[in-house]
């Protein structure tokens, strides 16, 4: 146990890649990777920088002495300053050049950058793996008749492989807005205090096409083919915001997975993963609660009013910067994506383990298909000869008396009345009122989407498939 509060999404929910993706270690290791890259950039282009302070900074990018740094901080409350001073201490011969030209953002607006890339290739990585289980699921399942929901309550039947098809659209969605996110992320660069790159323009003579170039080194360094082309002495919190919309949107798909499992969890119909000596109450010991299905709509609801934080400190912000985004952006942004990570970890294990209880099903469909299946009753008889007005009143007649046993607890006795009535010419009954003939296109539907649709998006990223994820607490 620990004396102070720990977030529970390190203790308790985020993967422990993503827990170092957002890690003190990773952060500081990327400033120092991004001191060596500017220096490299500097001495490629013409200062006095010597190899040999080069190879020194390279020596010490991982064994930060963060002692130092962190006393260093108490002192001059600047975190970036106590970081140069402490690897000043480590790199004597490199001293002198370490942040040359650089203001704060330099180091830390470009590694958060790195760091929230690298974020959303893990959550890419979680994402596709979600997609690959329900596909499989959908396909296992694109035949197996259910009952539809609208408003919750009976409407016509579906497939419980279509019904995955809808879940895995919006997955989808989110796929290729990350994508796109990822596709179009830009680095600060190398910009100065308020944006104008005058420091560069100093050290390099005002030799335009040297910061330009020294820029492009830097993000070639660092693993990005574009920089922003204008910004303050930040890059423009509106990328946190779109960055965090993309989460909140995976969180949206989530949730509403979830609330489906659990409603479906209720009637017995499909069921999450329950492990053998798993207890689902403290009291009740019979139950079995849809507690993976539960933490994953909790920590969605907690993305979803999260990713408003980037939004305000987007619009927040004065000129060419202000520091009322730093405490925020530690806090929101981490989260964010520590608990999307989880959600994903979530699903994945959820759709990997979905328990079909096809004869609950079969039996849910029986008490209701009766009257889905009058129309098209009355229509047989029709052609076999019948007197549309007055079967219409018949099947009127029998509806309402088999929907007042019903509430009264008996079974629907609507087929037995019809079909014991010779008014009604029906040849042949049981194939009439056969479940398969009341799906559509549910099975047709989910090859075409799953062929022309998900297929050549796990084609492309068939690399990342092969996560087994486990549920820790």
């Amino acid at each position: 146990m620990h004396e102070y509060y720990q977030n529970p999404l390190i203790t308790r929910y985020a993967s422990r890649e993503m827990k170092e993706n957002f890690s003190d270690r990773k952060k500081f290791i990327t400033w120092r990777k991004l001191w060596v890259a500017l220096a490299e950039g500097e001495k490629e282009l013409g200062l006095h920088i010597t190899q040999e302070q080069i190879d020194e900074l390279k020596a010490h990018v991982e064994d930060i002495n963060y002692d130092v740094a962190i006393a260093r901080e108490k002192e001059v409350r600047h975190d970036v300053m106590a970081h140069v001073y402490a690897y000043g201490l480590q790199c004597p011969k490199a001293k002198p050049i370490i942040h040359l030209g650089a203001t704060s953002a330099y180091v830390g607006d470009n590694a958060d950058i790195i760091i929230y890339r690298d974020g959303l290739n893990i959550i890419k990585k979680k994402l596709i793996n979600a997609m690959n289980v329900l596909t499989q699921f959908a396909l296992k399942y694109k035949n197996l008749p259910t009952l539809g929901f609208t408003h919750f309550q009976p409407a016509q039947l579906v497939t419980v492989g279509k019904r995955a098809s809808l879940w895995l659209q919006d997955l989808l969605l989110d796929y290729q807005d990350l994508e796109y996110r990822i596709a179009n992320m830009k680095l600060l660069g190398v910009k100065g205090t308020t944006g104008t790159q005058a420091s560069f323009m100093e050290l390099f003579n005002n030799d335009h096409e040297k910061v330009k170039k020294l820029e492009a080194i830097v993000a070639e360094k660092m693993g990005f083919k574009e920089v922003f082309p204008v910004s303050g002495q930040t890059y423009t919190r509106k990328l946190d915001s779109q960055i965090l919309w993309v989460l909140n949107g995976i969180a949206q798909s989530a949730h509403k997975f979830s609330n489906d499992i659990r409603l479906l969890q209720h009637l017995r119909e499909v069921e999450e993963p329950f492990e053998e000596k798993q207890i689902g109450s403290s009291a009740m010991a019979y139950k079995r609660n849809p507690m993976r299905s539960e933490r994953m709509a909790s920590l969605s609801r907690y993305v979803i009013t999260l990713s408003l934080n980037p939004d305000l400190t987007a619009a927040e912000q004065w000129f060419e910067r202000t520091l009322d985004d730093s405490a925020n952006r530690r806090i929101s942004i981490p989260e964010a994506f520590l608990a999307v990570d989880a959600i994903l970890t979530l699903y994945i294990n959820i759709a990997s383990g979905l328990v079909v209880n096809e004869k609950v099903i079969a039996k849910h469909i029986e008490e209701e298909l009766p009257f889905m299946a009058t129309e098209a009753i009355l229509m047989e008889s029709v052609k076999n000869g019948g007197d549309r007005q007055e079967l219409h009143e018949k099947i009127r007649q029998y509806s309402m008396e088999a929907a007042k046993r019903i509430k009264n607890g008996l079974n629907n006795n609507l087929l037995e009345n019809i079909k014991s009535d010779p008014e009604f010419r029906i040849h042949d009954f049981d194939s009439l009122i056969s479940p398969e003939k009341f799906i559509g296109r549910a099975p047709e539907q989910v090859e075409e989407f799953i062929e022309n649709m998900i297929k050549p998006v796990l084609d492309k990223n068939k690399d990342l498939l092969g996560i087994e994820a486990t549920v820790e607490v």
